[in-house]
């Protein structure tokens, strides 16, 4: 009787949440910050929340319960069999660790979080999130049965563009009982797709498992597979590609040379797979890959390499064929993928993954040596088809089609076709931009061939009333326009639709102003951000690179990740950086390593110290400093202990990359008056550098690395200023924009001389450059900020709405609709020459996000906010938002004259330190949570 009591008194505080005097519910409850739920790779998982609050004011938690459970049943009555953290007195809502009883691999808990929160007027509720769960994934070797298997073809083509037919593995077995549960693990390397019964497992995933450093790590997936088995006979089946597992180019001859003619490589295809069985009766089983597997490499994907494209000959598709009826058609998949979204429909696939399939001409499956990394489960979601795009022109050049998408994207193009015939090829070649004869500009891809080919087999032929219907599998192309040869039948719009691709991750931020070429620009980047997400930020989707360049991304990340909750992927990332350093401390240019540079810089590996930093500040994630903290260190006493000379860091490689040159068709500039020297940029990133490390070594409580790295800054700062400076006439070195902006942003102009070295960028700016960017890659990282914050706003504004060269705009009046790797893109060398790059965008993003919209966070995750927005004369208007972890931010202001509104929202459980703006300055008051209306005089 007293628990029935107890239950009907708890149930009756929960039911409080739903009055109407207080309307606040908890929401976004999550495990690791996990944007899907997926296996965990840890036993010890943290969990978040945050609030939802409709006409409720200075929302303030005041306790927190966490319940987890081994049922849900449990869970829903209160019972943490497994943890019950008790009634804690805390407004944490962000990361609090679990505690409770060990847990194993594979297990799977129930958890909800009970919440006390008061609210303004001395309201308070009871609040309880939904029962949520998550699993554990296999965490240790010894969870292991299955073996490495895979098969070496004498028609690998291992040299130069490398090509290998696609693998095909399948097994079958029965299953002697009704299935409780089962869950499949696997890792393809390098790219798979799996099959149950005839029908793919998370059609609407592509190029898995995600990208890695394979001689330190390899991730496998996770997949619940119950509903696709069945009791008696089934088969599972497997196609393997190369991926970024083989090596895209090799030169046998010069095999060490890093670039375009050699990518790292780590060997052929191969794979691991466990499918771990429960019945209804509690009874497990067990199927793995081992040599009982049959493997054959003759099936129609006959090549498919990332920057060459994919070749299916239909002549190889396997038998029996489908019936027309049975034909897996791109709507059907749509109906069961997310986003319905198209993503896979194979004819082929009729049979050879089913049970019963004659598999006597296949060759039995090999062991294989296992990869050198460890295994691991997959950290981060894999890439999704994340939005379909419908051509908008297509028009015909000789016996060739072209297809014009209206925007620069990154994916694959699903096509139909009618009237073929047996033998038929139809070609696609991607390219970016047209000749003004209006066929493919292909001369800035270099090597890469970006063609996709489909041969017409019988099979495909069989089902005379049903076009064809057919896109690659394993490789992406970044592109506007599509040559198509070979179509017999006029095509029509409709035939053809753009799959856009990046890593499945949630949109967060939005932004908007009252000026053309400012929103144009953001919408260029949203795109450009988006494209070059490839299980690692790359720099570049099209030509014979795709690599994670590091400084592409050094302060753009914190740009980025307004827009986007990349938290996982960034993560991941920071992984490849600490597994791919080497001994000595270096860290690469291009991470995973996949080119091999490592020329020691401080500012291209220096992303990963301030990728860690955003992880912390806009996700309020710590576990990054711990994790990788000692890598880190290593990498910053490497460079100091072997290059540093008298306070100075004259390491450098790359200089201000891409900065406007002084002849338009040039890549880089050849005027010394233009270059800024290595030690005047290495010498400033060290002390930026050091100052973020500073910053980790307080939080993580270690007093003398926070000492050191602090006293690295002084000492630095007195040698460069003693080296560099001229403080009569207020300019660094030889008076560049990013000479003067890099000391000035990162604190180490001498004080009171401020305003003097601003003055000298700004006339450098105004007087010589017209108002335009002078700055490559190193530069504008800092550049929109720093002449904001010095009062130079207008400045600012006018570099990021200029519409001539050089500047942003100057892109977008060109047809840019991404951004371009070059100022000059339209007229310089084609040899380096993307038009899908996000580099030059440097602080922008940041800058409109933290500046026009004036959303920064005072405490990392957002639990303490700032709101300044900076309305900067000839902006009439500022609508700007993020959904932080903490909750969502808004801040929508407009200007009439000299009149200023203002309407922020301020999420649950957090506070707002909010600057008016007013015509002497700023009034500064703190607010609780809730929606407010303002308005001051300019």
């Amino acid at each position: 009787m007293k628990r029935i009591i107890l239950l009907l008194l708890t149930f009756l505080a929960l039911a409080s949440c739903t009055n109407d005097s207080l309307n606040v519910s908890i929401t976004n409850a999550n495990v690791e910050q996990q944007v899907r739920p997926m296996p965990l790779a840890t036993a010890t998982p943290r969990f978040s929340w945050n609030y939802e609050a409709v006409d409720a004011y200075d929302i303030v938690q005041q306790d927190y319960r966490i319940i987890v459970a081994s049922t849900a049943e449990n869970a829903k009555n209160n019972v943490g069999d497994l943890w019950d953290s008790g009634v804690t007195e805390s407004s944490q809502m962000l990361y609090v660790p679990y505690n409770g009883k060990t847990l194993q691999s594979r297990d799977k808990a129930f958890w909800k979080v009970i919440t006390t929160v008061t609210a303004k007027g001395g309201k308070k509720a009871k609040l309880a999130s939904e029962v949520k769960s998550f699993e554990i994934s296999l965490l240790n070797q010894e969870d292991w049965q299955a073996k490495w298997i895979g098969h070496e073809f004498d028609d690998d083509v291992l040299v130069g563009k490398t090509r290998l037919a696609a693998r095909y593995l399948r097994k079958e077995f029965a299953l002697k009982n009704e299935v409780s549960e089962a869950r499949l693990y696997v890792s393809g390397m390098g790219v798979y797709s799996a099959y149950l019964n005839g029908r793919e497992i998370a059609p609407e995933e592509l190029l898995k498992p995600t990208l890695s450093w394979y001689s330190k790590r390899v991730y496998f997936n996770t997949y619940d597979v119950t509903s696709q088995l069945q009791s008696g006979d089934n088969a599972i089946g497997i196609i393997l590609e190369g991926g970024r597992y083989t090596a895209i180019r090799y030169n046998a001859e010069n095999p060490n040379w890093d670039g375009t003619e050699n990518v790292f490589g780590f060997g052929t295809p191969r794979l691991l797979l466990q499918l771990e069985v429960t019945y209804k009766d509690g009874q497990k089983e067990t199927i793995v890959s081992d040599e009982t597997w049959k493997i054959t490499n003759r099936g129609p994907i006959r090549t498919a390499n990332e920057w060459d494209g994919e070749t299916y000959d239909g002549n190889f598709e396997f038998t029996p064929a489908c019936h027309s009826e049975d034909l897996i058609g791109i709507d059907t998949l749509a109906s069961k993928a997310r986003h319905d979204m198209p993503i896979k429909s194979e004819a082929n696939l009729c049979g050879w993954a089913e049970s019963g399939y004659d598999d006597n001409a296949w060759l039995q499956a090999e062991l294989v040596e296992a990869p050198e990394g460890q295994l691991s489960p997959q950290p981060n979601p894999n890439i999704t088809v994340m939005e379909k795009l419908k051509p908008i022109s297509l028009f015909q050049k000789g016996d060739k089609w072209y297809l014009d998408m209206g925007q620069n994207m990154v994916g694959i193009i699903d096509m139909k076709a009618r009237g073929q015939q047996l033998g038929d090829t139809l070609t696609l070649r991607f390219a970016e931009l047209l000749t003004p004869d209006s066929l493919l500009y292909i001369a800035n891809l270099r090597s890469s061939e970006n063609i996709d080919r489909y041969i017409c087999g019988v099979q495909t032929l069989r089902a005379t009333s049903l076009p064809i219907s057919w896109h690659p599998m394993f490789v992406y192309h970044g592109f506007r326009y599509v040559e198509i040869s070979g179509l017999r039948e006029t095509p029509v719009l409709d035939d053809f639709e753009g799959c856009v691709i990046y890593d499945e991750m949630p949109v967060t931020g939005a932004f908007e102003t009252s000026n053309e070429i400012i929103n144009a620009v953001y919408k260029n980047a949203y795109w450009g951000i988006r494209g070059n997400y490839r299980s690692m930020p790359t720099d570049c989707p099209q030509r014979d690179e795709r690599m994670g360049w590091t400084g592409d991304r050094t302060t753009g990340n914190f740009g980025e990740s307004y827009i986007f909750n990349n938290h996982q992927l960034y993560a991941k990332w920071l992984t490849d950086g600490d597994d791919s350093q080497w001994d000595n401390g270096s860290l690469a240019n291009v991470i995973p390593p996949y080119w091999r540079g490592y020329t020691d810089n401080m500012t291209w590996p220096g992303a990963m110290v301030t990728v860690t930093d955003m992880l912390y500040t806009r996700f309020g994630d710590v576990e990054p400093i711990r994790q990788h903290y000692a890598a880190w260190k290593k990498w910053m006493l490497h460079m100091k202990n072997d290059y540093m000379r008298a306070g100075l860091m004259p390491r450098d490689t790359y200089g201000d990359w891409c900065m406007p040159p002084e002849s338009l068709e040039l890549i880089h500039s050849n005027d010394a008056t233009r270059i800024t020297d290595a030690t005047v940029i290495s010498t400033p990133f060290y002390c930026y550098l050091c100052g973020k490390m500073a910053k980790f070594a307080e939080i993580l409580g270690f007093d003398e690395d926070m000492a050191f790295f602090n006293q690295e800054i002084t000492t630095s700062t007195i040698a460069f200023n003693d080296k560099c400076f001229n403080r009569v006439t207020g300019v660094y070195a030889n008076n560049t924009v990013t000479a003067n902006i890099l000391p000035l942003w990162f604190g180490m102009v001498p004080k009171g001389l401020e305003d003097k070295v601003m003055n000298s960028i700004v006339d450098k700016t105004m007087n010589e450059c017209g108002g335009h960017v002078s700055t490559g890659v190193i530069g504008i990282q800092q550049l929109m900020r720093c002449l904001t914050e010095y009062g130079h706003g207008d400045l600012a504004l006018k570099i990021a709405s200029n519409d001539t060269y050089p500047s942003w705009g100057y892109m977008y009046r060109n047809g840019a609709t991404t951004i371009w790797e070059l100022w000059n893109g339209n007229t310089a060398d084609p040899a380096m020459n993307s038009g899908n790059h996000v580099m030059l965008l440097g602080d922008l993003i940041l800058w409109e996000y933290e500046y026009l919209g004036g959303i920064r966070a005072l405490e990392p995750g957002y639990s303490k906010i700032q709101l300044k927005p900076y309305p900067i004369e000839g902006l009439d208007f500022v609508n700007c938002a993020y959904n932080s972890v903490s909750g969502r931010i808004e801040s929508n202001w407009k200007r009439e004259g000299n009149r200023f509104e203002w309407d922020i929202v301020i999420p649950a459980n957090t506070t707002a330190e909010v600057s008016l703006p007013t015509a002497n300055g700023y009034e500064v008051k703190t607010y609780g949570s809730g929606k407010y209306h303002l308005t001051s005089k300019l």
